[in-house]
């Protein structure tokens, strides 16, 4: 039995110098993306070098809500507000204004602009998404690069198109597989698509979900549960492929994969609204570089997801099970998984677990294993905490490769609020 004490897997720390307070982030591609609090403008800071120098800086349409980033396509998608209204767009070619060059495009989604956008991409595109429902969380594949916009009913999923012209924790995707959460549930579909020809009045491209009707008089505690592979579609949540008009491949088929529902657990320093699942992910495993780089289908796929005091990881390849159950010490803000750490933040500090993802990609590629002369861990091996890292006011946390972004964020006026008055913020 071998017992490391003290260990921590981080070799340098480095703050990132803003002009304005940041109040969002996102990083990938060798970038760190920082949006000011209530702005209207995206810096761009590299995360390769020394320092993170400023890469670019670009103005968005209107005042970002949420960002995210996608490495297939190396784009950026934003939902945005502006005089009360809601937009969903997403950013390409964003690196060109690291050169200084204030050519921007704005399109329709759909319409490609005539002339120098289609020279080699020789200016910012700013691609305008037209919704019919407003959009609430957006998710990149990645895989595929293609994006998945949830709206209050309704799941929108576009494909990156690539073209060869002379001169990409509330939804998830991934491989072919979505997740989505709710306040209290989680649900995980694959997504399927066939050579055969669809009729065009059966021709599908979203995938629409309906709530269970809403209680009146009497608010009803959902029971525990728990449906794996073909038992989830038990869920009691219908779902349905509908076309609309632009899709160009063939015929689509949902199969239900993972449905878990959890009862409220209320405790010490919580209120309702913050008993729910957050941190929703799902994340690929390739068992070597070239094949991640050749956008080949991926040796495992995991399920990530959180609640404030535990988190689970599925494997969905292969069969669904539960690999590993995560028991946090005190409450957890957000987590996010990697190869070979999960990364969970509360409110004062950054605590890392180990996960069992190698050890079952390794067991996926080589069943016999465990020989004479090598050997790997079960892929059910309990899971154990590596050392906490203390920080003040810590809200979120991303990473890019060896990279973990903390973003935190203090006020001076409230910080020691939850030590003087626990007793008012409990139930």
């Amino acid at each position: 039995m071998v017992h490391v004490y003290n260990c921590h897997p981080f070799s340098s720390q480095q703050i990132v110098q803003v002009e304005q307070e940041p109040g969002l982030v996102c990083c990938g591609g060798g970038a760190l993306f920082v949006v000011a609090t209530g702005g209207c403008k995206v810096d761009a800071y590299n995360l390769e070098q020394e320092n993170c120098p400023l890469i670019c800086r670009f103005a968005t349409m209107g005042t970002v809500k949420s960002i995210r980033y996608s490495s297939t396509g190396d784009y950026l998608v934003t939902i945005e507000e502006k005089n009360s209204a809601t937009y969903l767009r997403a950013y390409t070619n964003w690196r060109y204004q690291a050169e200084e060059k204030a050519r921007v495009g704005v399109r329709l989604l759909g319409h490609l602009l005539r002339g120098a956008s289609q020279r080699g991409g020789v200016q910012m595109e700013i691609i305008e998404i037209p919704m019919s429902e407003r959009p609430v969380a957006v998710a990149c594949c990645l895989v595929t690069g293609d994006l998945l916009v949830a709206c209050e009913n309704t799941l929108v999923l576009f494909n990156l198109k690539r073209q060869n012209q002379q001169s990409q924790q509330n939804v998830a995707l991934c491989a072919g597989y979505i997740a989505l959460q709710s306040e209290l549930e989680v649900l995980v579909l694959k997504l399927e698509a066939s050579n055969e020809p669809t009729p065009s009045e059966e021709t599908p491209d979203q995938v629409k979900y309906d709530d269970p009707e809403e209680q009146t008089d009497f608010f009803v505690l959902p029971r525990h549960q728990e449906l794996l592979g073909d038992r989830a579609q038990n869920c009691e949540i219908p779902v349905t492929v509908e076309r609309t008009g632009l899709e160009d491949r063939g015929q689509y088929t949902v199969s239900y994969v993972l449905f878990r529902r959890f009862t409220p657990e209320f405790f010490q320093g919580c209120n309702v609204e913050e008993t729910q699942i957050h941190s929703l992910q799902l994340h690929p495993l390739f068992i070597s570089e070239f094949s991640a780089l050749s956008a080949e289908e991926p040796a495992c796929v995991f399920c990530f997801f959180s609640l404030p005091n535990a988190g689970y990881m599925y494997s969905l390849k292969g069969g669904v099970e539960l690999l590993s159950a995560y028991q946090y010490p005190e409450k957890v803000l957000e987590a996010v998984l990697t190869d070979h750490l999960l990364h969970v933040v509360t409110r004062s500090a950054l605590q890392c677990f180990t996960v069992r993802c190698a050890a079952l990609a390794a067991r996926v590629e080589d069943p016999y294993i465990d020989t004479t002369m090598k050997a790997c861990p079960p892929c059910g091996l309990e899971v154990c905490a590596l050392r906490m890292q203390s920080f003040i006011g810590l809200r979120s946390v991303c990473v890019y490769g060896g990279h973990v972004v903390l973003f935190s964020r203090v006020d001076p006026e409230t910080q020691e609020e939850p030590e003087r008055t626990p007793q008012r913020r409990g139930l």
